[in-house]
């Protein structure tokens, strides 16, 4: 077993097809073929079954490719502490984002920072919900990720804390209030996210022994905005996503704090923090001297740290 083989298995797996990792890597589809044939017969199992669709893993392929990311992503933090070592500064950095919270806010202002110091790392940007970056961080797809917080599967660096809000056309019967309750909603269509956010949104509602009237479901901010402002109904989004160039696209809305404040948490996690490489910590440094700062998002507070138990 090689690196080599490794990162050829884990590119076949992500990118579908040998053709595809064969042009990543810049080798030929033989020459990909033949290292994945002889890793399979090395271990003596099946990693990959091919049908008409493409490439599936076997059952036993599926934790094994969570144990090669584990493996290169060790011998890559390896390889960028020798480079510190040597005065150096190069490495690869692989993070998940989600949504308008993170990747329009937070994201760009610690990217901005950080690659004016460390200008020589490679950086892959990868978004999806925030369930599917928890699990990219699980699966060691990616180094780092935001997640929403507590959550103790990972270890985890707060960054910054909002609350949810009210959403409303402009013209609405309820956009004078100063405050809304979960109760004020219930009798109005309501439209809800279907991104990551649902989770913490429907407990707010089982909490007070209700159920919204859910006429839509969007995944997109920008839609369920848009759709608030034609009065297809009102929703609840987090405040940090409703940034003022969001809001700039919908004039005719307005949001609204809810009583009683419901709050969240979005910070950073890593799958484990003792084997994190420079690349990550310094990423994490980066964002955590920002919030401390107060320079993250519309609503801060100090940042602090947790080891899972």
């Amino acid at each position: 077993m090689t690196f080599t083989q490794l990162e050829i298995f884990v590119l076949v797996a992500e990118l579908g097809g040998f053709t595809a990792a064969a042009e990543k890597l810049g080798i030929s589809q033989s020459a990909v073929s033949h290292a994945l044939k002889q890793l399979e017969r090395e271990w003596g199992v099946t990693l990959l079954s091919r049908n008409k669709a493409g490439i599936d893993l076997t059952e036993i392929g599926k934790p094994l490719l969570v144990r090669a990311r584990e493996l290169l992503g060790i011998a890559e933090a390896m390889r960028q502490e020798i480079s510190a070592v040597r005065g150096l500064q190069r490495g690869v950095l692989r993070i998940g984002s989600f949504g308008p919270s993170s990747s329009l806010l937070l994201l760009p202002q610690i990217l901005e920072q950080y690659r004016q110091q460390y200008p020589d790392i490679d950086i892959f940007v990868d978004e999806g919900p925030d369930d599917a970056v928890a699990q990219w961080i699980a699966e060691r797809r990616v180094d780092v990720g935001f997640v929403v917080l507590p959550d103790e599967r990972f270890d985890t660096q707060l960054l910054i804390e909002d609350c949810f809000v009210a959403v409303l056309p402009v013209g609405h019967r309820l956009a004078r209030q100063t405050q809304l309750r979960i109760a004020d909603l219930c009798d109005e269509p309501f439209i809800m996210t279907a991104a990551g956010a649902a989770a913490q949104i429907e407990p707010l509602f089982e909490r007070a022994g209700l159920r919204p009237k859910i006429k839509h479901r969007y995944s997109q901010i920008l839609t369920i905005i848009k759709m608030v402002e034609h009065g297809a109904g009102v929703s609840i989004i987090s405040s940090l996503a409703l940034s003022d160039q969001v809001m700039d696209l919908c004039p005719g809305v307005v949001k609204i704090p809810l009583t009683p404040v419901a709050r969240r948490s979005v910070g950073l996690a890593v799958h484990n923090l003792a084997q994190a490489s420079p690349a990550v910590l310094a990423f994490m440094k980066t964002a955590r001297t920002l919030a401390a700062a107060s320079r993250l998002g519309p609503t801060q507070r100090a940042p602090g740290s947790r080891r899972r138990s």
